[in-house]
């Protein structure tokens, strides 16, 4: 299966508490960490709810 490399681009100060779950759910924990996820519905909807914050580029 494919892959994807999720960067958090923008601080999660002042951000709703849900988005900032999400974001720890991916895996990421400080601004400029990157990771890397498998390619899967469950993934693409929580790159959805936080991709103001994510970059992703394919792997």
């Amino acid at each position: 299966m494919a892959k994807v490399k999720i960067t958090l681009t923008r601080s999660l100060i002042g951000r709703p508490e849900d988005q900032r779950a999400t974001v720890k759910a991916l895996g990421l924990k400080k601004t400029n960490s990157s990771v890397t996820q498998e390619d899967t519905p469950v993934i693409r909807g929580m790159i959805r709810k936080v991709e103001h914050l994510v970059t992703v580029e394919p792997e």
